[in-house]
Protein backbone atom coordinates (compact mmCIF):
# COMPACT_ATOMS: atom_id res chain seq x y z
CA UNK A 1 0.00 0.00 0.00
CA UNK A 2 1.17 3.42 -0.94
CA UNK A 3 2.34 5.59 2.03
CA UNK A 4 1.36 9.23 1.90
CA UNK A 5 2.16 12.44 3.87
CA UNK A 6 3.07 16.03 3.72
CA UNK A 7 6.63 16.87 2.41
CA UNK A 8 7.97 20.56 2.64
CA UNK A 9 11.25 22.19 1.95
CA UNK A 10 12.44 25.51 0.74
CA UNK A 11 13.66 26.40 -2.00
CA UNK A 12 15.12 29.69 -3.40
CA UNK A 13 13.56 31.30 -0.82
CA UNK A 14 10.15 29.94 -1.11
CA UNK A 15 8.32 27.20 1.02
CA UNK A 16 7.40 24.35 -1.48
CA UNK A 17 5.13 21.10 -0.42
CA UNK A 18 3.94 17.84 -1.76
CA UNK A 19 2.81 14.22 -0.49
CA UNK A 20 5.28 11.62 0.29
CA UNK A 21 4.70 8.34 -1.41
CA UNK A 22 6.62 5.45 -0.74
CA UNK A 23 4.87 1.49 -1.79
CA UNK A 24 7.89 0.37 0.35
CA UNK A 25 6.59 2.39 3.84
CA UNK A 26 9.79 4.11 3.52
CA UNK A 27 9.80 7.15 6.39
CA UNK A 28 9.78 10.35 4.63
CA UNK A 29 13.49 12.20 5.17
CA UNK A 30 14.14 14.20 7.94
CA UNK A 31 15.35 17.08 5.51
CA UNK A 32 14.88 17.63 2.01
CA UNK A 33 17.16 20.23 -0.11
CA UNK A 34 16.34 20.34 -3.67
CA UNK A 35 19.39 19.21 -6.05
CA UNK A 36 20.37 19.37 -9.64
CA UNK A 37 22.78 18.69 -12.33
CA UNK A 38 25.57 21.02 -10.87
CA UNK A 39 25.32 18.89 -7.75
CA UNK A 40 28.64 16.02 -7.59
CA UNK A 41 28.18 12.45 -6.17
CA UNK A 42 30.65 12.69 -3.76
CA UNK A 43 28.63 15.73 -2.27
CA UNK A 44 25.53 13.86 -2.79
CA UNK A 45 26.44 10.60 -1.43
CA UNK A 46 27.33 13.00 2.28
CA UNK A 47 24.04 14.84 1.86
CA UNK A 48 21.96 11.56 1.77
CA UNK A 49 24.36 9.92 4.44
CA UNK A 50 23.72 12.69 6.98
CA UNK A 51 19.76 11.83 6.18
CA UNK A 52 19.01 14.86 3.55
CA UNK A 53 16.41 14.25 0.71
CA UNK A 54 17.67 15.60 -2.36
CA UNK A 55 14.41 16.82 -4.26
CA UNK A 56 15.59 16.93 -8.16
CA UNK A 57 15.12 19.79 -9.93
CA UNK A 58 17.41 19.28 -13.32
CA UNK A 59 17.46 16.75 -15.86
CA UNK A 60 16.14 12.78 -15.41
CA UNK A 61 18.95 11.18 -17.04
CA UNK A 62 21.04 12.95 -14.99
CA UNK A 63 19.56 11.63 -11.91
CA UNK A 64 19.32 8.65 -12.85
CA UNK A 65 23.48 8.53 -13.39
CA UNK A 66 23.70 10.09 -9.94
CA UNK A 67 21.73 7.39 -8.82
CA UNK A 68 24.58 4.63 -10.14
CA UNK A 69 27.32 6.74 -8.79
CA UNK A 70 25.81 6.84 -5.19
CA UNK A 71 24.86 2.75 -5.29
CA UNK A 72 28.89 2.30 -6.49
CA UNK A 73 30.10 4.51 -3.42
CA UNK A 74 27.57 2.47 -1.39
CA UNK A 75 28.75 -0.82 -2.30
CA UNK A 76 32.46 0.20 -2.08
CA UNK A 77 31.96 -1.57 1.33
CA UNK A 78 29.99 -4.34 1.10
CA UNK A 79 28.57 -6.84 4.37
CA UNK A 80 31.36 -8.74 6.21
CA UNK A 81 30.76 -12.77 6.07
CA UNK A 82 30.09 -13.49 9.60
CA UNK A 83 31.11 -16.09 11.81
CA UNK A 84 28.22 -18.79 10.41
CA UNK A 85 25.47 -18.17 7.64
CA UNK A 86 22.91 -17.40 9.32
CA UNK A 87 25.12 -14.46 10.63
CA UNK A 88 26.03 -13.59 6.99
CA UNK A 89 22.76 -13.48 5.93
CA UNK A 90 21.47 -11.27 8.76
CA UNK A 91 24.56 -8.95 7.69
CA UNK A 92 23.79 -9.38 4.22
CA UNK A 93 19.99 -8.12 5.21
CA UNK A 94 21.29 -4.77 6.96
CA UNK A 95 23.75 -3.75 4.46
CA UNK A 96 20.92 -3.88 1.81
CA UNK A 97 18.46 -2.49 3.68
CA UNK A 98 20.70 0.24 4.43
CA UNK A 99 21.85 0.69 0.67
CA UNK A 100 17.84 0.67 -0.12
CA UNK A 101 17.72 3.36 2.35
CA UNK A 102 20.74 5.70 1.10
CA UNK A 103 19.46 5.11 -2.81
CA UNK A 104 16.06 6.41 -1.65
CA UNK A 105 16.83 9.40 -0.49
CA UNK A 106 17.27 10.81 -4.19
CA UNK A 107 13.66 12.03 -5.27
CA UNK A 108 12.02 13.20 -8.28
CA UNK A 109 8.64 15.44 -8.62
CA UNK A 110 5.19 13.28 -9.71
CA UNK A 111 2.41 15.49 -10.77
CA UNK A 112 -0.76 13.68 -11.33
CA UNK A 113 -4.58 14.68 -12.18
CA UNK A 114 -6.74 15.27 -14.75
CA UNK A 115 -3.96 14.33 -17.78
CA UNK A 116 -2.44 11.44 -15.77
CA UNK A 117 0.63 10.77 -14.22
CA UNK A 118 3.96 12.91 -15.15
CA UNK A 119 7.76 13.81 -14.31
CA UNK A 120 7.98 17.08 -14.59
CA UNK A 121 11.70 17.29 -15.73
CA UNK A 122 13.70 17.34 -18.69
CA UNK A 123 13.81 14.25 -20.46
CA UNK A 124 11.72 12.76 -18.27
CA UNK A 125 10.11 9.63 -19.80
CA UNK A 126 6.30 8.68 -19.58
CA UNK A 127 5.06 7.26 -16.41
CA UNK A 128 1.69 7.49 -16.88
CA UNK A 129 0.61 4.01 -17.37
CA UNK A 130 3.69 2.54 -15.61
CA UNK A 131 2.47 4.21 -12.46
CA UNK A 132 -1.28 3.69 -13.14
CA UNK A 133 -0.31 -0.18 -12.50
CA UNK A 134 1.23 0.59 -9.41
CA UNK A 135 -0.61 3.38 -7.67
CA UNK A 136 -3.99 3.30 -9.52
CA UNK A 137 -5.45 5.93 -11.48
CA UNK A 138 -4.71 9.41 -11.39
CA UNK A 139 -7.01 11.03 -9.02
CA UNK A 140 -9.03 13.70 -10.56
CA UNK A 141 -7.80 17.04 -8.93
CA UNK A 142 -4.23 18.41 -9.52
CA UNK A 143 -1.58 16.16 -6.82
CA UNK A 144 2.29 16.34 -6.37
CA UNK A 145 3.93 13.78 -4.73
CA UNK A 146 7.80 13.33 -4.27
CA UNK A 147 8.77 9.35 -5.36
CA UNK A 148 12.08 7.72 -4.65
CA UNK A 149 13.49 7.52 -8.26
CA UNK A 150 14.44 4.06 -6.93
CA UNK A 151 10.96 3.18 -6.78
CA UNK A 152 9.73 5.22 -9.69
CA UNK A 153 12.68 2.88 -11.91
CA UNK A 154 11.16 -0.16 -10.10
CA UNK A 155 7.44 0.69 -11.13
CA UNK A 156 8.88 1.72 -14.45
CA UNK A 157 10.77 -1.50 -15.01
CA UNK A 158 8.52 -3.76 -13.81
CA UNK A 159 5.61 -2.42 -16.48
CA UNK A 160 8.07 -3.59 -19.35
CA UNK A 161 8.07 -6.93 -17.43
CA UNK A 162 4.26 -6.60 -17.76
CA UNK A 163 4.40 -5.58 -21.31
CA UNK A 164 6.73 -8.15 -22.19
CA UNK A 165 5.89 -11.20 -19.89
CA UNK A 166 7.60 -14.26 -19.38
CA UNK A 167 7.99 -16.93 -21.21
CA UNK A 168 6.72 -20.49 -19.37
CA UNK A 169 8.00 -23.88 -20.72
CA UNK A 170 5.58 -25.91 -18.77
CA UNK A 171 2.84 -23.24 -21.23
CA UNK A 172 4.43 -23.98 -23.91
CA UNK A 173 5.93 -21.08 -24.19
CA UNK A 174 3.54 -19.10 -23.43
CA UNK A 175 3.88 -15.84 -21.49
CA UNK A 176 2.99 -14.74 -18.10
CA UNK A 177 2.66 -11.06 -17.11
CA UNK A 178 3.72 -10.20 -13.87
CA UNK A 179 2.63 -7.01 -12.46
CA UNK A 180 4.54 -4.56 -9.77
CA UNK A 181 4.69 -5.99 -7.09
CA UNK A 182 3.89 -9.58 -7.64
CA UNK A 183 6.42 -12.08 -8.07
CA UNK A 184 7.30 -13.13 -11.37
CA UNK A 185 8.09 -16.63 -12.46
CA UNK A 186 11.38 -15.78 -13.54
CA UNK A 187 12.87 -18.53 -11.03
CA UNK A 188 11.23 -21.91 -13.44
CA UNK A 189 12.50 -24.17 -11.56
CA UNK A 190 9.09 -24.54 -8.95
CA UNK A 191 6.77 -23.93 -12.12
CA UNK A 192 8.44 -27.12 -13.53
CA UNK A 193 8.02 -28.89 -10.68
CA UNK A 194 4.41 -28.37 -10.68
CA UNK A 195 4.23 -29.76 -14.12
CA UNK A 196 6.03 -32.59 -13.72
CA UNK A 197 4.01 -33.72 -10.71
CA UNK A 198 0.81 -33.04 -12.38
CA UNK A 199 1.55 -35.33 -15.55
CA UNK A 200 2.41 -38.10 -13.32
CA UNK A 201 -1.05 -37.55 -11.54
CA UNK A 202 -3.56 -39.34 -13.62
CA UNK A 203 -6.18 -39.33 -13.72
CA UNK A 204 -6.14 -35.40 -13.38
CA UNK A 205 -8.64 -34.17 -10.61
CA UNK A 206 -11.45 -32.57 -10.98
CA UNK A 207 -10.70 -30.35 -8.29
CA UNK A 208 -7.27 -28.17 -6.86
CA UNK A 209 -6.52 -25.12 -5.14
CA UNK A 210 -3.71 -22.97 -5.77
CA UNK A 211 -2.66 -21.24 -2.54
CA UNK A 212 -1.36 -18.01 -2.82
CA UNK A 213 -1.52 -17.78 -6.47
CA UNK A 214 0.33 -14.92 -7.26
CA UNK A 215 0.37 -14.57 -11.29
CA UNK A 216 -1.72 -17.49 -11.62
CA UNK A 217 0.57 -19.36 -13.28
CA UNK A 218 0.25 -22.51 -11.30
CA UNK A 219 -3.43 -22.52 -11.67
CA UNK A 220 -2.59 -22.05 -15.88
CA UNK A 221 -0.35 -25.11 -15.62
CA UNK A 222 -2.75 -27.19 -13.73
CA UNK A 223 -5.37 -26.31 -15.75
CA UNK A 224 -3.44 -27.28 -19.09
CA UNK A 225 -2.93 -30.77 -17.72
CA UNK A 226 -6.19 -31.48 -17.64
CA UNK A 227 -7.50 -30.22 -14.03
CA UNK A 228 -11.17 -29.33 -14.54
CA UNK A 229 -11.80 -26.77 -11.32
CA UNK A 230 -8.93 -24.70 -10.08
CA UNK A 231 -9.72 -22.42 -7.08
CA UNK A 232 -6.89 -19.65 -6.73
CA UNK A 233 -6.33 -17.57 -3.67
CA UNK A 234 -4.57 -14.39 -2.66
CA UNK A 235 -5.10 -11.56 -0.23
CA UNK A 236 -2.86 -8.99 -2.32
CA UNK A 237 -5.46 -6.96 -4.45
CA UNK A 238 -2.57 -6.47 -7.19
CA UNK A 239 -1.99 -10.33 -7.50
CA UNK A 240 -5.80 -11.36 -8.11
CA UNK A 241 -6.04 -8.56 -10.68
CA UNK A 242 -2.67 -10.07 -11.90
CA UNK A 243 -4.12 -13.80 -12.17
CA UNK A 244 -7.05 -12.88 -13.11
CA UNK A 245 -5.50 -11.14 -16.48
CA UNK A 246 -3.37 -14.18 -16.82
CA UNK A 247 -5.45 -16.53 -16.58
CA UNK A 248 -8.11 -14.75 -19.39
CA UNK A 249 -4.81 -14.07 -21.22
CA UNK A 250 -4.10 -17.78 -21.65
CA UNK A 251 -7.23 -19.42 -22.46
CA UNK A 252 -7.72 -20.94 -19.19
CA UNK A 253 -10.45 -18.59 -17.40
CA UNK A 254 -12.94 -21.21 -17.79
CA UNK A 255 -11.01 -23.64 -15.43
CA UNK A 256 -9.46 -21.60 -13.15
CA UNK A 257 -11.55 -19.25 -10.27
CA UNK A 258 -9.67 -16.22 -8.35
CA UNK A 259 -10.54 -15.96 -5.17
CA UNK A 260 -9.68 -13.77 -2.41
CA UNK A 261 -8.85 -15.69 0.39
CA UNK A 262 -5.94 -15.67 3.52
CA UNK A 263 -4.69 -19.25 2.09
CA UNK A 264 -7.76 -21.73 1.74
CA UNK A 265 -10.74 -21.16 -0.22
CA UNK A 266 -13.99 -19.95 2.00
CA UNK A 267 -15.81 -22.58 3.19
CA UNK A 268 -15.01 -26.23 3.64
CA UNK A 269 -15.23 -27.80 0.50
CA UNK A 270 -12.26 -30.68 0.57
CA UNK A 271 -9.88 -30.80 -3.03
CA UNK A 272 -7.95 -33.95 -4.42
CA UNK A 273 -5.64 -31.65 -4.73
CA UNK A 274 -3.68 -28.61 -3.12
CA UNK A 275 -0.89 -26.46 -4.01
CA UNK A 276 0.99 -23.99 -2.18
CA UNK A 277 4.33 -22.28 -3.10
CA UNK A 278 4.72 -19.84 0.05
CA UNK A 279 7.76 -17.42 0.57
CA UNK A 280 10.62 -19.62 1.06
CA UNK A 281 12.77 -17.47 3.74
CA UNK A 282 11.47 -17.12 7.25
CA UNK A 283 12.85 -13.24 7.77
CA UNK A 284 10.42 -10.41 8.66
CA UNK A 285 9.97 -8.83 4.82
CA UNK A 286 11.30 -4.62 4.96
CA UNK A 287 8.62 -3.73 2.46
CA UNK A 288 5.32 -5.09 1.43
CA UNK A 289 7.02 -5.96 -2.15
CA UNK A 290 9.12 -8.57 -0.16
CA UNK A 291 6.11 -10.64 0.98
CA UNK A 292 6.60 -12.90 -1.76
CA UNK A 293 10.07 -13.69 -0.68
CA UNK A 294 10.24 -13.39 2.89
CA UNK A 295 7.85 -15.33 4.95
CA UNK A 296 7.68 -13.89 8.78
CA UNK A 297 7.74 -15.92 11.63
CA UNK A 298 6.84 -19.42 8.38
CA UNK A 299 3.15 -18.02 8.79
CA UNK A 300 1.97 -19.18 5.10
CA UNK A 301 4.21 -22.08 5.62
CA UNK A 302 2.42 -23.09 9.13
CA UNK A 303 -0.74 -21.90 8.15
CA UNK A 304 -0.47 -23.83 4.78
CA UNK A 305 0.32 -26.81 6.57
CA UNK A 306 -1.60 -26.89 9.49
CA UNK A 307 -4.68 -26.81 7.75
CA UNK A 308 -4.70 -28.74 4.56
CA UNK A 309 -5.21 -32.23 6.64
CA UNK A 310 -8.74 -31.00 6.86
CA UNK A 311 -9.37 -29.32 3.39
CA UNK A 312 -7.59 -32.85 1.16
CA UNK A 313 -10.25 -35.00 -0.31
CA UNK A 314 -9.87 -38.63 0.90
CA UNK A 315 -6.58 -40.00 -0.64
CA UNK A 316 -5.92 -36.19 -1.84
CA UNK A 317 -2.41 -34.68 -2.11
CA UNK A 318 -0.77 -31.38 -0.87
CA UNK A 319 1.82 -29.83 -2.90
CA UNK A 320 3.92 -27.81 -1.32
CA UNK A 321 7.29 -26.27 -3.14
CA UNK A 322 10.08 -25.21 -1.25
CA UNK A 323 13.53 -24.33 -1.14
CA UNK A 324 16.19 -25.46 0.72
CA UNK A 325 17.55 -21.77 0.99
CA UNK A 326 16.67 -21.16 4.65
CA UNK A 327 18.36 -24.67 5.42
CA UNK A 328 21.54 -23.40 4.02
CA UNK A 329 21.13 -20.37 6.13
CA UNK A 330 20.47 -21.64 9.37
CA UNK A 331 16.81 -20.55 9.51
CA UNK A 332 15.42 -23.12 9.32
CA UNK A 333 16.12 -26.89 9.62
CA UNK A 334 15.37 -30.20 7.67
CA UNK A 335 14.25 -31.69 11.05
CA UNK A 336 11.65 -28.70 12.16
CA UNK A 337 10.37 -29.30 9.00
CA UNK A 338 9.59 -32.58 8.79
CA UNK A 339 8.67 -32.18 12.52
CA UNK A 340 5.60 -29.58 11.45
CA UNK A 341 4.99 -32.24 8.75
CA UNK A 342 3.85 -35.17 11.17
CA UNK A 343 2.30 -32.54 13.63
CA UNK A 344 -0.03 -31.29 11.31
CA UNK A 345 -1.24 -34.82 11.19
CA UNK A 346 0.19 -35.28 7.64
CA UNK A 347 3.26 -37.63 6.04
CA UNK A 348 5.34 -37.51 3.06
CA UNK A 349 4.06 -39.50 0.36
CA UNK A 350 7.00 -38.31 -2.18
CA UNK A 351 9.45 -35.72 -3.42
CA UNK A 352 10.73 -34.26 -6.75
CA UNK A 353 13.74 -32.03 -6.91
CA UNK A 354 15.13 -29.40 -9.14
CA UNK A 355 18.16 -27.64 -8.80
CA UNK A 356 17.93 -23.31 -9.43
CA UNK A 357 18.57 -21.74 -12.55
CA UNK A 358 18.40 -18.29 -11.49
CA UNK A 359 21.86 -16.09 -12.03
CA UNK A 360 22.46 -15.65 -8.28
CA UNK A 361 23.21 -19.35 -8.01
CA UNK A 362 26.60 -18.94 -10.48
CA UNK A 363 27.41 -15.31 -8.10
CA UNK A 364 30.50 -16.14 -6.48
CA UNK A 365 30.60 -12.47 -5.54
CA UNK A 366 27.26 -12.73 -3.64
CA UNK A 367 28.15 -13.04 -0.01
CA UNK A 368 25.53 -16.30 0.27
CA UNK A 369 26.91 -17.86 -2.65
CA UNK A 370 27.75 -20.73 -0.58
CA UNK A 371 24.30 -21.59 0.15
CA UNK A 372 22.17 -20.58 -3.19
CA UNK A 373 25.26 -22.71 -4.62
CA UNK A 374 23.90 -25.46 -2.54
CA UNK A 375 19.94 -25.25 -3.25
CA UNK A 376 17.56 -27.33 -3.34
CA UNK A 377 13.90 -26.72 -4.92
CA UNK A 378 11.70 -29.67 -3.69
CA UNK A 379 7.87 -30.46 -4.45
CA UNK A 380 6.84 -32.39 -1.55
CA UNK A 381 3.83 -34.82 -2.13
CA UNK A 382 2.23 -34.70 1.28
CA UNK A 383 -1.27 -36.79 2.25
CA UNK A 384 -3.20 -36.99 5.43
CA UNK A 385 -2.61 -40.14 8.04
CA UNK A 386 -5.26 -42.27 7.89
Amino acid sequence: MTTQQPARWTEDGREHSAHWRSESGARLPARLAPADDRLGADRAFKLVCEGTGLVWRGDFHQARQLLQALARRVERKPPKPGAERRETFHRARQWQSRRAGLLGMLLVPLEAGPEGYTVPLRRAPAVHEACVQAYGPAPAGAERSLVALRELNAVLSAHQWQLRGVAVPALGGERVHPRYGVFSPVRGEYVDLVARAADEQVPAPELAFDIGTGTGVLSAVLARRGVARVVATDTDERALDCARENVSRLRVDDAVEVVRADLFPPGRTRAPLVVCNPPWVPAKPSAPVERAVYDHGSRMLHGFLDGLAERLAPGGEGWLVLSDLAEHLGLRTRAELLDRIASSGLRVLGRLDARPRHHKAADAGDPLHAARDAEVTSLWRLGAHG
